[in-house]
C-alpha cells in the first residue's frame, strides 16, 4: 500500500511538472499591448501565468489594435508583446521596423449584439436586422474604423449585406441612419452602452458577446467575416481608414477575421515575454482559454512563410506551422 501511494505521488508530481512550462527564475514586468476584444481571455491567461510565475507581472494595456500598434511605432511607447485583432495591423505597422514575427493564433466573427431593453428586440432576426437599424429612434454603433479593426470590419459587414441581400444603396442608408456619437474608440466601450440602455445594438466580435453575456444575432457566413472559405466574397468590401502619416488614407479589403501576435524586437523582458507567449499559444493553456470563451484558436498557430520560422523564438517553434 505504501509503495503504491509513493508511486502515485511520483506520477502526480511528474504530471504537474509536465503541465507547467519549463522556465526557471523568471521575474519582472511583461508589457502587453492588445486588442480590446482580447481583454477577458488575456486577463485569465495573466492570472494563470502569474500563478505559475509569481515574480512576473503581466501588465496589459488594451485598445483598438491600430491605435495600440501606432503607440509603439509612432509614439515610441515601450512594449514586449503586441496582440492584434487583425494580423495585418502588425504587418502594416510593426514588421519589419519593430518586430520580426507575426503569429496568427485565432479567428472570430462579427455579430450584432443587443439586450432585452433594446428597441424591437422581440422582432429582430437574421432577415430584418438591416431594416430595424434604419428605424427612427434606434441607436446602434460600432468602434472607430481608424483605431479599431472591429470598426472597419463592421462597415465591411454592411457593405457585404448590400450585395448579399441584393439591395442597392443599403450601405449608404445604414450609414446615414447612424450618428457620429454612436461611434466609439474601441468596440468594448459599446458593451457598457448596451448594458446601461444607452444603445440598442452594437457590432461586436462573437467572443466579446459570449464573454459579456450579451444577446446577439448571428449573420450569414457570406457577411460575418468568420469563414476563410468566403474570402473571395469578403474581398468585395473595402473601407478607407487613416494612414500612418497625417492626411493619408489606406484601403482595407474584406477578409476573414484573423488575430495576430508579435514579440517586439526591443522587448524589455524578452525571456519572460517568450515564456508568456509559449503559455498563450499552447493548446493546453492560452488557446484552450480562448476556445472556452467563444473564440476559435488555430492549432497549431500559423506563420506566413518558411523564411519567418528561424526568427520565431526556439521555444515557440513547435507551436506554429507555415500556412499562408
Amino acid at each position: 500500500m505504501l509503495r503504491r501511494s509513493v508511486a502515485s505521488l511520483i506520477v502526480m508530481a511528474l504530471g504537474i511538472c509536465l503541465a507547467v512550462p519549463a522556465w526557471a527564475g523568471l521575474k519582472g514586468d511583461v508589457v502587453v499591448f492588445h486588442a480590446g476584444s482580447l481583454t477577458v481571455p488575456l486577463a485569465e491567461m495573466e492570472k494563470q501565468f502569474e500563478a505559475l510565475y509569481p515574480d512576473v507581472d503581466i501588465k496589459r494595456e488594451a485598445g483598438g489594435s491600430t491605435k495600440m500598434a501606432r503607440l509603439i511605432s509612432e509614439v515610441g511607447k515601450p512594449a514586449d508583446i503586441m496582440a492584434s485583432a487583425d494580423y495585418k495591423v502588425i504587418d502594416n505597422n510593426l514588421v519589419p521596423g519593430f518586430a520580426d514575427i507575426n503569429i496568427r493564433f485565432a479567428t472570430n466573427q462579427l455579430v450584432l449584439c443587443y439586450t432585452d431593453q433594446s428597441r424591437f428586440a422581440d422582432e429582430i432576426n437574421a432577415d430584418n436586422w438591416h431594416e430595424i437599424l434604419q428605424r427612427e429612434g434606434v441607436v446602434w454603433g460600432h468602434s472607430d474604423p481608424n483605431l479599431d479593426p472591429c470598426g472597419y470590419r463592421s462597415l465591411m459587414v454592411l457593405q457585404l449585406a448590400e450585395k448579399f441581400y441584393d439591395q442597392p444603396g443599403l450601405y449608404d442608408r445604414l450609414v446615414e441612419a447612424r450618428k457620429p456619437e454612436w461611434i466609439r474608440p474601441k468596440s468594448v466601450e459599446l458593451v457598457s452602452m448596451l448594458k446601461t440602455g444607452n444603445m440598442d445594438y452594437a457590432w461586436e466580435y462573437l467572443s466579446v458577446a459570449v464573454q459579456h453575456e450579451l444577446k446577439y444575432l448571428t449573420l450569414d457566413p457570406h457577411i460575418n467575416l468568420g469563414d476563410y472559405r468566403y474570402d473571395d466574397f469578403y474581398a468585395q468590401a473595402a473601407v478607407e481608414v487613416t494612414g500612418k502619416k497625417p492626411g493619408t488614407m489606406i484601403t482595407k479589403k474584406g477578409k476573414s477575421v484573423t488575430y495576430g501576435v508579435t514579440l517586439l524586437r526591443e522587448a524589455m523582458n524578452r525571456e519572460a515575454a517568450v515564456a508568456f507567449l509559449e503559455f498563450m499559444l499552447s493548446p493546453d493553456h492560452g488557446l484552450k482559454i480562448l476556445k472556452d470563451m467563444g473564440q476559435p484558436p488555430f492549432i497549431p498557430c500559423r506563420i506566413p512563410s518558411e523564411d519567418m520560422l528561424p526568427k520565431v523564438p526556439e521555444q515557440l517553434r513547435s507551436l506554429v506551422e507555415v500556412a499562408k
